[in-house]
């Protein structure tokens, strides 16, 4: 088989986020990171699933978004987390929901497609199996929004990676907070495959915005189907099933946005909110990473 040139893309996601100031500086410089830790992986020959996995436990570590250190509260004033991981190669798949005690989720849900007949464990007793096999603790005061801090929702979405690896191979992660002031025991796209996370051998993708609509349309399959099922380009799938969730959701709630990575190489980042934080990789040159539109995307 013909190498093909690797690709990674990120992002911290879609919404109304600021995009001046300090806070928008560091997010930036935490997708450069997430794209430097998983092209490392690539530009090595690593597979597609473990450079997605450490582009979105970087983000998940930085504070910057809504996942992992800096995920927003439920009503309760808690935090929890989800998180999905997918190798297109096998459509192997792993998922954490509802999860509270561990620092990485999405390290999480890589256990539970690698160490599990399951697809997706929630709740407490998924922390207790993360933790049993060595995913690091949430110590206390690891949570920068716990207690209320961003309960207005101000931090910046879901954060995902999707890549193609030299082998051809595809796969997608996403990992997320949660919806701000979510009722106790919510559990969003991003921890269900086919919703917020997909990859299969014609593309993958991550999904990011209100995960209940995401979910109604079973945006990321209905993405992939539209490349495989009825041969369109990725942007056009993933224009469409984006449209579908809009469509839904009706003018009063959020849009959202989605990164996208087809098996020939094409990379599309649609987006229906004001901002979405992404970035790309792919070797021949210096990453790139923007909120809003950009000609360069």
């Amino acid at each position: 088989m013909t190498a093909r040139r690797p690709i990674l893309a990120v992002h911290g996601g879609a919404g109304p986020a600021s995009t001046e100031g300090e806070a928008h500086v560091a997010r930036e410089h935490a997708l450069v990171a997430a794209l430097g830790v998983g092209w490392n992986v690539l530009a090595s020959g690593g597979r597609a699933v473990d450079a997605v996995e450490q582009a979105v436990a970087s983000m998940e570590r930085s504070g910057c978004f809504n996942a992992g250190r800096g995920a927003v509260v439920d009503a309760s004033g808690a935090v929890t987390l989800d998180a999905a991981i997918m190798d297109g190669a096998t459509r192997a798949a792993g998922a954490v929901g509802a999860v509270g005690r561990i620092a990485a989720a999405v390290s999480a849900a890589r256990l539970v497609m690698d160490r599990t007949p399951h697809v997706l464990l929630v709740g407490p007793l998924a922390d207790d199996f993360a933790l049993a096999l060595g995913v690091a603790p949430a110590a206390a005061g690891y949570f920068l929004n716990a207690g209320g801090g961003s309960a207005s929702g101000a931090v910046p979405g879901t954060v995902g990676a999707v890549a193609l690896d030299s082998a051809g191979h595809l796969a997608a992660a996403t990992a997320t907070g949660g919806l701000s002031g979510k009722l106790p025991g919510r559990v969003g796209d991003s921890a269900v495959v086919g919703a917020g996370t997909w990859a299969d051998p014609t593309c993958a993708v991550s999904a990011t915005g209100r995960g209940e609509f995401f979910i109604r349309t079973a945006f990321a399959h209905g993405v992939a189907c539209g490349v495989s099922g009825l041969g369109l380009p990725l942007a056009e799938a993933a224009g469409r099933a984006l449209a579908d969730v809009v469509a839904l959701a009706g003018s009063g709630a959020a849009g959202g946005g989605c990164i996208a990575v087809a098996r020939d190489g094409t990379v599309t980042m649609p987006f229906s909110t004001p901002s979405m934080y992404r970035g790309i990789v792919d070797g021949s040159g210096a990453p790139r990473v923007a909120a809003l539109a950009d000609p360069r995307f």
